[in-house]
């Protein structure tokens, strides 16, 4: 096995972007776009991104031909050819050209469909970053000229904060702004910490037009993005030095730590069964069952969820599609009598109709459905003495569009995915950065209600945007997979931590990341990589997140660029680290303030995964620790 297999879950490697620079500006080119847009070190633009899509929002990755890079005299240039291929085999074939000097960058693509071409989008997309750009000022021109002085959204906008967009302007620096301009269609931006993407996108093609929609056949599409900075930056401003070891200060005590729970499927309770002494050693506080009458469940589940939490008596929460193809209260009665009948003890159950697990689009008719006041009521009656939770079986963009009568309710539930539009490492872990705004947006709705997320995991369990969620049998990178590799490398057991890092200070009742078996599970699959006992290592932290449930939480400063980091005052009375490389390359943290010479810390990393020995020890040495690429390390 390879070190990319053990860290990633798959054999395939990406492509290492080709690092471009015009003076001050730099980018990184790979896959036919741009990502990591900056100046002087700051990130201006998190991409650039001509993009071909389906008809289920799945992403074409198109064919590049007669690429040619150059670089001369502070300046560089790109061009390439491209085509996608439709199922039908029609293709789109497109010509792409990127030049940059100093103080500007043009990307321009000219699209010619071979035979008539279905697609959901076919255009630019530029991506804001959200860190130091959330709720700060832009000036935006429309596309008849007007201009309006506004503001970034800070918390998360459901619809679209601009339409009609020709160009947007902000501040890089003091003294220096950048101004994104777009020309060959009408443009307009999604906030997209909807869906844990870590960026405001600026998109070719309203929403409220048709889709998906034709391009004709030998019609040329033209579209330009150019990006120029304007004004010159403050002699004072000076950048941070990025190789000093990464710092690591605790602050104040917060919320204490969320229960940690697993999903467990109708499929799955065999082997969960058959692996319940795993499930015992690794201690989560509670299981959610996923029931769906549509997809056939009925009472021999029923049964199986009795017997596994009679197994592992733990407070279980079920989890209803309510199908609604007749009233609320007929569908819930005659669950309530499958719990009865099957002697199910329940401690919540989570109630919402099935098609609001289905998006509604900006300009989208609302699809019928039963009135929330009505379902919310019916679940009462049909489950009395139950907490009652409510909310969305899909993702906070759900929640957000179509915001839930929670007066009626014990809490509000909702769950994320990472790869709703891209799939590449980096925006995975990019997207820990949204997942404050999504709770502080959360807490913004719904006040102090008690406050659930997932299942949440790097796979997508339900596709709300499309018919269904992409097939991986070769075990890839690819968005709105069923399921993911990296749930099963390194990667995902830091992305784990990150991911409680990012969400601690929400102080939420309950947090899902896997399931114990299948294919968002934390047992090992054939051929994998695995840590003792035949788990992945994302077991590992499940485990040791559970074990720290309920304890006080302790805000970290950090780098989060690099570093994901949960501490927790332990019953002791001392302080308990978790923290995880959430990069691909090895670190340096200063553990100085958590960590004396001497002291032994907890590592898992490529080594000990590779040795089947899950943690191993490791001594600090002269204040810092060194973590290879998405390692986890723990302190006590």
């Amino acid at each position: 096995m390879t070190d990319t297999f053990i860290l990633t879950g798959t054999h395939q490697v990406e492509e290492t972007p080709v690092r471009l620079s015009a003076g001050l500006l730099t980018a990184d080119f790979t896959g036919g776009n741009l990502r990591s847009i900056r100046y002087d070190s700051i990130e201006v633009l998190r991409a650039i991104a001509f993009i071909v899509r389906d008809q289920d929002w799945g992403t074409y990755a198109p064919v590049v031909s007669n690429l040619r890079v150059e670089h001369e005299g502070g300046t560089f240039a790109v061009s390439y050819d491209a085509r996608c291929v439709a199922p039908n085999g029609s293709v789109l074939g497109f010509r792409a050209s990127i030049t940059a000097s100093a103080k500007s960058l043009v990307f321009d693509v000219t699209a010619l469909p071979d035979g008539d071409f279905e697609t959901n989008r076919c255009g630019f997309c530029i991506l804001h970053p959200i860190v130091g750009l959330a709720g700060e000022p832009v000036t935006i021109e429309h596309i008849d000229g007007g201009t309006v002085e506004t503001k970034l959204p800070y918390l998360i906008d459901p619809w679209q904060p601009f339409k009609s967009m020709r160009a947007i302007t902000h501040q890089v620096m003091p003294g220096l702004r950048a101004e994104c301009r777009m020309e060959g269609d009408s443009f307009e931006m999604e906030d997209q910490r909807n869906w844990s993407d870590a960026s405001y996108k600026t998109y070719v093609r309203p929403l409220e037009l048709p889709w998906p929609y034709v391009m004709p056949d030998g019609r040329e599409n033209r579209q330009t993005i150019t990006l120029r900075f304007l004004g010159a930056p403050d002699a004072a401003v000076k950048r941070k030095a990025n190789d000093a070891p990464i710092p690591l200060a605790l602050g104040s005590e917060g919320p204490r730590l969320p229960e940690v729970g697993i999903v467990v499927y109708p499929s799955d309770v065999a082997e969960t069964s058959r692996n319940i002494d795993r499930l015992k050693r690794l201690g989560p506080q509670s299981l959610l069952l996923h029931f769906d009458p549509i997809a056939g469940h009925g009472i021999d589940d029923m049964r199986a969820f009795a017997s596994l939490v009679d197994a592992y008596p733990v407070p279980a929460t079920l989890e209803i599609v309510l199908p609604c193809r007749h009233a609320p209260a007929v569908e819930l009665v005659d669950i309530s009598a499958m719990v009865a009948a099957a002697g199910l003890k329940l401690a919540a159950v989570v109630v919402s109709p099935a098609v609001d697990r289905q998006s509604t689009p900006p300009g989208s008719k609302w699809p019928d459905c039963p009135p929330l006041e009505e379902v919310y009521a019916a679940a009462r009656k049909a489950f009395p003495g139950v907490r009652l939770g409510g909310g969305m079986l899909s993702y906070f963009t759900e929640l957000n569009r179509k915001r839930v009568p929670a007066g009626r309710l014990d809490f509000i539930t909702h769950c994320t995915n990472p790869i709703v539009h891209t799939a590449d490492d980096l925006s995975v872990m990019e997207s820990l950065e949204a997942l404050p705004f999504i709770t502080a947006s959360t807490r913004a709705i719904y006040g102090d209600k008690p406050y659930r997320i997932g299942p949440s995991t790097i796979a997508m369990r339900q596709n709300p945007y499309g018919s269904r969620t992409k097939d991986n049998p070769d075990n890839i990178r690819i968005a709105m997979a069923d399921r993911d590799p990296r749930h099963s490398g390194l990667f995902g057991a830091a992305w784990a931590v990150g991911y409680m890092a990012r969400v601690a200070a929400a102080g939420l009742e309950q947090l899902v990341l896997s399931s114990l078996t299948g294919p968002f599970g934390l047992v090992a699959g054939a051929g994998e990589s695995v840590t003792g006992q035949g788990l992945r290592p994302l077991a590992h932290i499940v485990g040791a997140l559970a074990a720290r449930a309920g304890l006080t939480s302790i805000a970290v400063a950090t780098d989060e660029r690099r570093l994901a980091a949960v501490a927790v005052k332990s019953a002791s009375g001392g302080t308990v680290v978790l923290m995880a490389n959430l990069t691909p390359l090895a670190q340096v943290v200063d553990v100085s303030s958590v960590a004396g010479a001497g002291q032994s810390v907890e590592i898992l990393d490529a080594e000990s995964v590779a040795a089947s020995t899950g943690w191993r020890t490791e001594k600090v040495a002269g204040g810092t620790l060194p973590l290879a690429p998405y390692a986890v390390a723990r302190t006590d």
